[in-house]
């Protein structure tokens, strides 16, 4: 690359030079923003979709090697903690991605993961840039080492469970807890399974080797539902008009 000062910046944020600037532009587009490339509008959307998966199994695999010891519940909820919501907006203003991201002034104030949710679009674009190996370094480099102390991290107990019943009193909203299955494995271990549902709608399970455990992940695979799936966001904003109209309703008897 001759001319590398335009790219310094990048350089400084990611730790290499890229290849199609294009792509990591582009992961800066908040979906507020019109930007057209190519006669189509382009945004971080898509990008972001790529670098959710991607950076849900490079985190699989570095705390799967970290811990060799433990069983899946740990793991999986050790994963959570580290790609929700909340750290990875932290994370992206640790990056100074904040700095970087395109969108329209009011954007922040109705997308309050923006900055987290422009760190995946920008996995997404590394990926396709240098591909998976350049995806890890850069994850075990600059997020892992740098913002995220596995071991502490795995240590600070997060209750799932008692988050979604907070919420669901907060919006008044019903969430109920269900045994659905208990078996064994192959070791005779014993295995509960467990649904969540909001107003009688199941949202999420979880599967664990106590009852406790089942129930912290399937609150945890609902909570992760109510930020990022829009069909069950458009879902809880349809129960909250029919309570609004229920409400409205009685005060006119």
């Amino acid at each position: 690359m001759k001319n590398k000062e335009p790219y310094l910046s990048w350089y400084n944020m990611l730790g290499f030079y890229p290849n199609d600037l294009e792509l990591y532009e582009q992961a800066f587009i908040h979906c507020s923003v019109a930007v057209t490339q190519d006669g189509r509008r382009a945004n971080n959307e898509r990008l972001e979709f790529l670098g959710d998966a991607v950076l849900d199994a490079i985190i699989a695999d570095i705390v799967y090697k970290h811990f060799p010891n433990k069983k899946e519940g740990f793991l999986t909820n050790t994963r959570s903690k580290i790609v929700q919501r909340d750290s990875l907006n932290r994370i992206a203003l640790d990056l100074g991605i904040d700095k970087k991201v395109t969108s329209m002034p009011y954007a922040t104030a109705h997308h309050k993961y923006m900055y987290g949710n422009t760190l995946e679009a920008l996995i997404g674009a590394i990926y396709l840039d240098r591909g998976y190996r350049r995806c890890c370094r850069f994850v075990e480099e600059r997020i892992i080492q740098k913002h995220v102390p596995l071991d502490k991290l795995a240590s600070h107990e997060v209750n799932f469970k008692s988050r979604l019943i907070e919420w669901g009193q907060k919006t008044k909203l019903h969430i109920e807890f269900n045994l659905i299955e208990t078996s064994t494995d192959g070791k005779g271990h014993p295995v509960f399974r467990t649904s969540v549902s909001l107003e009688g709608t199941p949202l999420g399970t979880g599967t664990g080797s106590t009852k406790k455990e089942s129930q912290q992940l399937a609150a945890q695979n609902m909570i992760r539902k109510i930020h990022e799936d829009r069909d069950v966001q458009r879902l809880i904003e349809k129960l909250k008009h029919q309570q609004d109209a229920f409400a409205a309703k009685s005060r006119m008897r």
